[in-house]
């Protein structure tokens, strides 16, 4: 059976998230375009995790606790987890420590709001979270490893913020077996990366949603299958398993 899903979704935390991005829209808008997983996938962040879990179980939507680390390259990568506590450490423990510090401007940049399951904001994240971390493309699949995860490089093929953008190419020697493609990427992408082509990697299809109408819709190529439905530790367990992916 078929479960369409959306991994790489901003909250309001992100200071590039749309003010709508509330765990409960989130959530009631990916159910209305038929997905039936999704992750919370923040700049360098968890804060919004944990309500967007309850507001999910609430409305029958599987979700995937993650983050959209920055590494010490600007290279972003998905980090995603089996359950909420595995996440939150991962950001007190590894990330945090990691990230400058450095106070967000507000003005600038924008606010990046913590909420509660009721969409009810709880206040700030003081720092500046669009920021690189000291940690590398190569040390990241191995410490989300730790925390019983999955690390994707993100949307591959964007100009910027992506492996391919920085480094011009991907090597087995970096750790990662799956790769995201962004929703608009182009069909032959792959075919056209000399370190791709020939390659026996996988691939998920997210949004990057900032905003409402950018999450993902339940067809096309963002789906796994599964027997039955599915826990989030399965959906991890199918994004490491590549013969299980589509």
């Amino acid at each position: 059976m078929k479960y369409y899903y959306d991994l790489h979704i901003h909250s309001i935390l992100s200071p590039c998230g749309d003010n709508d991005m509330t765990p409960n829209n989130i959530v009631n808008m990916s159910k209305l375009c038929g997905l039936d997983i999704i992750a919370l996938s923040d700049h360098n962040t968890c804060g919004n995790v944990e309500a967007t879990a309850v507001a999910a179980k609430n409305c029958g939507v599987i979700f995937i606790p993650g983050m959209e680390l920055e590494t010490a390259e600007e290279i972003h990568v998905l980090c995603l987890f089996e359950n909420v506590e595995s996440a939150l450490a991962f950001e007190k423990e590894v990330v945090a420590p990691a990230l400058p510090p450095v106070k967000n401007n507000e003005r600038i940049f924008g606010k990046q709001v913590l909420m509660d399951s009721d969409d009810n904001e709880l206040g700030t994240d003081d720092r500046y979270l669009i920021n690189a971390t000291s940690i590398t493309i190569d040390d990241a699949a191995l410490l989300v490893k730790k925390y019983n995860g999955v690390a994707i490089p993100a949307h591959i093929d964007k100009q910027i913020k992506s492996v391919i953008s920085v480094f011009g190419m991907v090597d087995e020697s970096m750790g990662y077996d799956v790769f995201e493609l962004s929703k608009n990427a182009p069909e032959d992408f792959t075919a056209t990366q000399f370190s791709l082509k020939d390659a026996n990697y996988s691939y998920i299809h997210n949004s990057d949603a900032h905003y409402l109408c950018d999450i993902s819709d339940g067809d096309g190529e963002n789906y796994l299958e599964f027997d039955e439905k599915p826990t989030p530790k399965d959906v991890i367990n199918a994004l490491k398993c590549t013969k299980r992916m589509n």
